[in-house]
């Protein structure tokens, strides 16, 4: 019997799911940080344990774990050499195929199909599958791209936040929410942005979205401004020849009720998750 292994590996977790040829899910697994960053060595001991664990759930034993075959999605895979050295690599499986995390998401969207998914999230970027070619749209990097994602919603709000401070533009609600974290203090605000990652910025993302829907002006005209940017993006995928779209990400949620209604309209509902698009990279195409 053929068995199937599934991974997303992130930068904030990695899970496995194991399903037979049957699809009936035996066994998952569940590790920490596993992005190409943290290097190739960590990278795999956090791959093989969380594939062992589901391995070890399913019961199987090593000739049946030779019977298996993996798909990999991973965060940062694109960094150069990366790809050469995990093809190194030896999991005891039959095969080991490798895409981006974003490949398998999208994958798992549109059950392998073409199709495309805009991530809304700390960042954002577009993925897109046209024609069986995979390619990208944005995800350049914080603060050059991620447009309408939870960084720039917080750099937008701490920068209305700061000329607040000096006078520059009037208070509202939400600038004082966000110069309150700071003591209302400027320099401890321009401290804390010497350091600030794309993370720290995406935790404003929340308040900013609190602010808006409560009628604040300038939260409002953040999420408004981030909203378009959306619109573009999911026009641009159309524009590029995606039969569908579908929005994803922890931001994806919130600001979904700020496009406007023929947008939406576009959009559809994602056919499976990320490890199902892992699975999908495998070679799994269904039940026999």
């Amino acid at each position: 019997m053929t068995y199937f292994l599934g991974i997303d590996a992130g930068g904030s977790n990695c899970r496995a799911r194991l399903i037979d040829a049957a699809g009936a899910t035996i066994g998952e697994g569940r590790s920490g940080t596993a992005n190409a960053r943290i290097g190739i060595d960590a990278l795999y001991d956090t791959l093989k344990d969380t594939a062992d664990q589901a391995v070890a759930q399913a019961g199987l034993a090593p000739p049946q774990r030779a019977q298996v075959r993996a798909g990999m999605g991973i965060a940062g895979i694109t960094r150069p050499g990366v790809r050469e050295a995990l093809g190194e690599l030896d999991f005891g499986f039959s095969s080991v195929a490798y895409a981006t995390d974003a490949q398998i998401a999208n994958l798992g969207a549109h059950g392998g199909e073409d199709g495309a998914i805009l991530i809304i999230g700390t960042g954002s970027a577009a993925q897109l599958r046209v024609h069986g070619e995979d390619f990208t749209i944005g995800g350049y990097g914080f603060p050059i791209s991620d447009e309408g994602s939870g960084a720039a919603l917080g750099l937008s709000a701490m920068r209305h936040a700061l000329r607040a401070l000096d006078g520059r533009t009037r208070r509202t609600p939400l600038s004082a929410a966000v110069t309150e974290r700071f003591n209302h203090d400027t320099a401890q605000a321009i401290a804390w942005m010497d350091q600030a990652t794309p993370r720290d910025y995406g935790t404003f993302a929340p308040l900013v979205m609190d602010y808006a829907e409560a009628d604040d002006a300038i939260a409002r005209s953040i999420v408004e401004d981030a909203a378009a940017h959306i619109e573009r993006f999911i026009e641009t995928i159309f524009e590029r020849g995606a039969t569908r779209c579908t929005l994803v990400g922890g931001l994806a949620p919130r600001m979904k009720p700020w496009l406007r209604s023929r947008t939406v309209e576009r959009l559809s509902d994602p056919l499976g998750d990320s490890l199902d698009g892992a699975l999908r990279l495998a070679g799994y195409r269904g039940p026999a």
